[in-house]
């Protein structure tokens, strides 16, 4: 399969590194003007001039702005007014260890509000002045990077879990609205994976008990995905096929789905 997006605009929000950087690089490669997105300037215009190197005659531009405040939402749309296409990608999770009950009492509301207004409201935010432009063009690809953890809620982090989930609803929720419009509205769920924030806790595991990261997955696995069907960690360039793709003009038929990219670690058919 080719895919062509030559003359088409695409943000990638939380692109510097990760799942969002390599759909990024899938998206220049096919042929997409984009838009790097991050809240550090020094992170943004790192990423730029990678990218430049990488894909040269590409048009690759950087914005920095922090998308879990409105004012940081407005700076990036004041930079960049009108796009095709829209993958909310930026995210964090905090990682915890987990040893009862007593845990999930002490997460503060601060915790949870935060992973909310930047998992879910920068996407809400974006959304809401991309999508009618879309609309109005007749074509537009919007994308939420969510995770299987909207499924398979993780005890240790069920803060992060419920800010996945909430943009499965958000995401079919918009695609309702955008039915027959020629824009489809979808999410992807990827599995563990080797990006930045995982595969660095991974690899501070990994040093602290003297083993190799690969091994540290292993246990991971193991503890907390032994459902998975790869038995190992996806890579970001495998998620961001699949981002990649809802993207594209032959994904026109696929349109408020939750699209799963786990290593079959959810273990259901649907």
């Amino acid at each position: 399969m080719h895919i062509e997006l030559k003359g088409r605009k695409a943000i990638v929000t939380g692109s510097t590194a990760g799942i969002g950087r390599a759909t990024a690089e899938g998206l220049t490669r096919a042929g997409a003007s984009v838009v790097i997105s991050g809240r550090g300037k020094a992170r943004v215009d790192e990423a730029v001039r990678q990218m430049r190197q990488a894909f040269p005659g590409s048009d690759i531009v950087g914005v920095a702005a922090d998308l879990a405040t409105v004012e940081g939402v407005e700076t990036l749309i004041a930079q960049v007014p009108d796009v095709d296409i829209l993958v909310n990608n930026v995210g964090t999770a905090y990682i915890r260890d987990y040893k009862g009950v007593e845990d999930i009492a002490e997460i503060p509301d601060e915790d949870w509000l935060s992973l909310f207004q930047l998992n879910v409201m920068s996407g809400v935010r974006l959304t809401r002045h991309y999508l009618p432009r879309m609309v109005k063009k007749g074509w537009g690809r919007v994308v939420f990077v969510s995770s299987e953890s909207a499924v398979n809620i993780p005890k240790e982090m069920i803060d992060y879990g419920m800010t996945k989930t909430a943009q499965l609803a958000v995401s079919r929720g918009l695609a309702e609205a955008a039915a027959g419009t020629g824009v489809t509205v979808n999410a992807v769920l990827p599995g563990p994976t080797r990006s930045e924030i995982l595969g660095d806790f991974m690899a501070k595991q990994a040093e602290a008990s003297g083993i190799t990261q690969e091994e540290a997955e292993q246990g991971f696995l193991k503890a907390m995905r032994p459902t998975t069907l790869i038995q190992r960690f996806a890579t970001t360039g495998e998620v961001a096929n699949m981002i990649v793709y809802v993207c594209s003009e032959q994904a026109s038929a696929t349109s408020g789905a939750a699209l799963r990219v786990d290593g079959g670690v959810v273990r259901f058919v649907a």
